[in-house]
């Protein structure tokens, strides 16, 4: 039997991914769980893996193609011996993937055009611009009138057919020279922006234009957690060099147990409460931050948090993050101390409540039982979300985190 290979929803409110490269080939056989092609989200590259075994039909779109979810994608059949008819299984879905409800189809007043497919969603971009779209062969799969042929039709909109003599419901177009050699689309300066960024760009503007920022800064004496951290790698049996941001990443994790009302998330409805102290590490892939996720932080042991941070980093750079790796955290770090950067602050990332910002370790003077001695000193900084958390406990947990640092011994235990 053959059935439609559809786009997914890879992340929840994932609205569309990149069909980044086909790993099968049309006469490919499968098996469950083998992967048929490689998807891009703004966050990570994932396989689609097969639910069911059989053979690859037919490549429905090409590779680098942006694609709506529950858009088809493929045909997939039961076996080699099959021949289907894609024409009639396509005619069964609409853009998004499913079978149309009544109204989606716009039979044509003349008998003998084929039916026009337009979903109630196209539909009714369609209606609320004024654009009729009768005798519009669509770009999607079967002729589909899908979302980008209404863009199309809206950059040279004219008057919707019938309303001969209506005013334009717009601006019509002015007609412009061809462009000029020298077009700022030929500069090679111009660099268009990539998924990654975009989205990086529309969540933190998004953050410091709707969100309450406020912002506690300590200076932490790091020396005992330095020497700690050199005994334990000396004395590591397999290699591991734990490093600095491992203690600190524990250290906010244990915090978050003790003053639980920063380990919250804003909503409009409620205040989420986190059962768990998932810490979010930023990590500089080259084409922006992500931030992926090391889960119930609290329970794992330093060496484990080690590991599984050095992996997520790793994979988050080649963009091979799942879904479940970056969704989820309710706290986020983000340490630029290895750039030599002794202080900033850091953007929330919602719908989290806090984010840290780490400093470097730098050499400075401090006063000790009235003497001034010199010390390494380690600056951070907490932005909070005041909606969600007020300045008491933030300067609760602030304080916390700076006595587990300052005595990191409490960190292993």
């Amino acid at each position: 039997m053959a059935r439609l290979l559809r786009m997914p929803e890879i992340a929840a409110g994932t609205g569309h991914a990149t069909l980044l490269a086909w790993i099968l080939q049309p006469g490919d056989a499968f098996v469950a769980g083998d992967e048929i092609a490689e998807l891009e989200t703004d966050k990570a590259t994932v396989g689609l893996p097969a639910e069911h075994p059989g053979v690859v039909g037919t490549h429905l779109l090409p590779a680098g193609r942006e694609v709506e979810v529950g858009a088809p994608l493929a045909v997939l059949l039961d076996s080699a011996d099959e021949v289907p008819d894609v024409e009639a299984l396509l005619n069964g879905a609409d853009e998004n993937g499913e079978t149309p409800r009544s109204g989606d189809a716009a039979p044509s007043p003349d008998p003998s055009r084929p039916r026009q497919f337009v979903s109630p969603l196209v539909r009714r971009l369609a209606r609320d611009h004024g654009l009729d779209l009768t005798g519009v062969l669509g770009s999607g799969p079967g002729g589909r009138v899908v979302r980008r042929d209404v863009e199309g039709l809206l950059s040279v909109r004219t008057p919707a057919a019938g309303d001969v003599g209506a005013e334009p419901r717009g601006p019509l177009p002015q007609a412009s020279p061809p462009p000029a050699i020298d077009d700022d689309r030929t500069d090679p300066r111009r660099v268009p922006h990539t998924r990654t960024r975009r989205t990086i760009a529309a969540r933190l503007t998004e953050s410091k234009t709707t969100v309450p920022h406020f912002y506690l800064t300590a200076d932490l004496r790091v020396d005992p957690l330095l020497e700690l951290r050199d005994r334990v790698n000396q004395a590591s049996r397999d290699g591991q060099r734990i490093s600095v941001n491992d203690f600190v990443v524990r250290a906010a994790a244990l915090a978050l147990t003790e003053v639980p009302e920063v380990n919250v998330a804003w909503t409009p409805d409620a205040m989420i409460r986190h059962e768990h102290a998932d810490i979010a590490v930023a990590v500089d892939t080259g084409d922006g931050l992500l931030t992926p996720v090391v889960h119930s932080a609290e329970t794992k042991p330093i060496s484990t948090l080690h590991a599984e941070i050095a992996d997520l980093a790793s994979r988050a750079r080649a963009g091979k993050l799942r879904p479940h790796e970056y969704a989820g955290g309710g706290f986020t770090i983000s340490n630029l101390g290895m750039h030599g950067v002794p202080a900033f602050a850091a953007i929330i990332n919602p719908p989290q409540a806090a984010i840290l910002a780490v400093g470097a370790t730098r050499e400075a003077p401090i006063a000790v039982s009235g003497a001034v001695v010199a010390a390494k000193v380690m600056t951070c900084t907490l932005s909070v979300d005041h909606r969600a958390v007020d300045g008491a406990p933030a300067a609760r947990w602030l304080a916390c985190f700076t006595a587990l640092v300052e005595d990191p011994v409490r960190i292993l235990v």
